[in-house]
């Protein structure tokens, strides 16, 4: 029995009485056995496992528990004061305990979340060269086109169902980090395990590195990537279209490739070009979209109406602006039975220029063109809410604190209850804090942001911030693709993730004015987001695991991975 056979086995999470056989390229024992982060169990190997696999004394006497080994982790990483020196420690721990750090993570989301993630990833990508210790994931280069395939072929997996790949050209509101971009695809993955119970084993981790225009990193002698300006054109298109071509020659059909923080140009071109030949789904553009939305349809709740009932205003018209106004579009069409161009006329944007209207529309790159509707010219976004009296103001603008007292208080004055998303990561570039908001509108606004922030106390009053955090979404409705075998992404997929995430907000939550669910539940909201995605996928034929399961909830749940430790025989 090879490798590639039998790893597997070990991954689906097996735990109580079933044994299971620690396999590598040979039965793994002794200190390799302590070695292989996917098999390393620690102080919690017992007697019978330590003399079976010839462990005795590699190890100090004592058997810990691994609730114990999780006991003593936390208490390691809280005692650390800065985020990165936690994200290092975690990262650590899962180089060498990896299902350690799937129990950290998944028993502790809330905690652990913003330090694997946003905001304290964008840090470390900043900083990857100077703490990058032992490779993680796929690089491809330049240097690498022709032969693209053999370099995937290296990874020693085979049963790949998830790669998250970028160019590292739009980090989160960072920018061109180049290769050490790298530790967005490790941190989603990680969530892909932890949240939706995606196997690690399963998940493929790759930057491509075309250059960077980062001076700074140029010219730093610890930077990781290709020291030359970022590749453009026809030497760009052909290095990803061999990349594309290779990962389902390697892969297959089933594959899913999500784009990660593309430039705006490339994520827009990327998506369009493969959403009808390979399963393609750009977290940027479609899972903000689909987070934002649900967001949108548990404030209705709060707000009172209907979506169609509301004015939209966004400051940012670039992926994630544009992705999340296309989605509320069709959601409004598909639920008035009017066209999607209708639907628009209730979503306006704001761009580094102004208000986005038809008198632009000779300079407006094409993303844009759809919201250029008729209005006098407005050149900034104070006017913008004055003008159009939008009922939800939207950020994704990237660029921190836009949202001044001026711009709450006009929302204020406008609305009973205005709507505010800060969603710009991390929570330096955020348009405005939970703080401003809830203080600036007299306690009035409902606050979401793509970055946490903590509590608030305004006039006796506690105000709990909602995190429009794209972790709820693309764990779940990845799983939700993979779990039913589809083979491409539909849009009406993303509004299914929407509805499944909204209806998991309790009405002890809209007590608090929260529109999204607690983190403390991510995997339960997994599972159904999962369902609801893989339902619609069978509506729609695009499912090919056959028969349908016949609860759908359950599948899921039983398809996700478990970090408890098995016992070895």
């Amino acid at each position: 029995m090879g490798e590639y056979d039998v790893v597997d086995n070990n991954d689906i999470g097996v735990q109580g009485s079933q044994l299971v056989t620690p396999w590598n390229m040979s039965i793994s024992s002794g200190h390799a056995l302590l070695r292989d982060p996917r098999l390393n169990k620690g102080l919690a190997f017992t007697e019978r496992e330590r003399e079976t696999h010839y462990l005795t004394g590699l190890l100090p006497p004592t058997i810990a528990t691994q609730e114990l080994q999780e006991k003593k982790a936390m208490q390691i990483i809280r005692q650390y004061e800065v985020p990165l020196q936690k994200y290092i420690a975690m990262i650590g721990l899962q180089e060498r305990n990896e299902r350690l750090f799937y129990k950290l993570l998944t028993d502790h989301v809330e905690e652990l979340l913003p330090v694997v993630y946003t905001p304290t990833v964008g840090e470390a990508c900043q900083k990857f060269g100077s703490i990058f210790q032992r490779p993680q994931g796929l690089y491809i280069s330049l240097k690498d086109k022709g032969k693209v395939l053999q370099v995937l072929r290296n990874w020693p997996e085979r049963n790949i169902e998830v790669i998250v790949v970028t160019d590292g050209e739009r980090i989160l509101g960072l920018g061109d980090l180049g290769c050490q971009g790298m530790g967005i695809p490790v941190g989603k993955l990680s969530l892909y395990t932890a949240l939706g119970g995606v196997r690690p084993s399963a998940c493929l981790p790759i930057t491509i590195d075309v250059g960077t225009n980062n001076e700074k990193l140029l010219n730093d002698e610890f930077y990781i990537g290709l020291k030359q300006n970022r590749s453009r054109g026809e030497e760009y298109d052909e290095l990803l279209e061999e990349f594309m071509t290779a990962v389902k020659i390697n892969y297959g059909e089933k594959i899913l490739i999500q784009f990660e923080d593309f430039a705006n140009h490339n994520a827009f071109s990327l998506l369009n070009r493969y959403r009808t030949t390979h399963l393609v789904f750009n977290d940027d553009i479609q899972g903000t979209a689909s987070v934002v939305l649900s967001g949108l349809l548990s404030a209705l709740n709060l707000l009172g109406g209907t979506l169609s009932d509301h004015t939209f205003l966004f400051l940012g018209a670039g992926e994630a602006g544009t992705g999340i106004a296309e989605l509320i579009a069709l959601q409004i069409s598909k639920k008035t039975d009017t066209s999607i161009e209708e639907a628009r006329k209730k979503i306006w944007l704001v761009d580094s220029k102004g208000l986005v209207e038809s008198s632009r529309t000779e300079s407006l790159q094409h993303f844009k063109l759809p919201w250029a509707h008729e209005h006098e010219p407005v050149s900034n976004l104070l006017d913008a809410v004055e003008d159009i009296k939008p009922s939800v103001l939207i950020g994704t603008s990237g660029v921190g604190r836009q949202f001044t007292q001026e711009v709450i208080e006009a929302m204020s004055s406008i609305n009973e209850k205005p709507l505010i998303m800060a969603l710009s990561n991390p929570t330096s570039q955020a348009e405005c804090t939970a703080e401003e908001a809830y203080t600036w509108s007299k306690g009035k606004a409902i606050f979401a942001s793509g970055s946490p922030f903590d509590p608030v106390t305004y006039e006796d009053q506690v105000f709990v911030p909602g995190q429009a955090n794209n972790a709820y979404i693309f764990p779940g409705f990845g799983l939700g693709l993979i779990m039913c075998g589809a083979t491409r992404v539909h849009d009406d997929l993303l509004l299914a993730a929407s509805e499944g995430l909204a209806s998991q907000v309790t009405d002890e939550d809209y007590a608090k004015g929260i529109i999204f669910p607690p983190f403390s539940c991510i995997r339960k909201i997994s599972a159904h987001i999962a369902a609801q995605v893989a339902d619609k996928a069978y509506e729609l034929g695009l499912a090919s695991l056959l028969p349908r399961p016949n609860d759908l909830v359950q599948y899921a749940e039983s398809c996700m991975y478990s970090p408890i430790y098995p016992n070895y025989r």
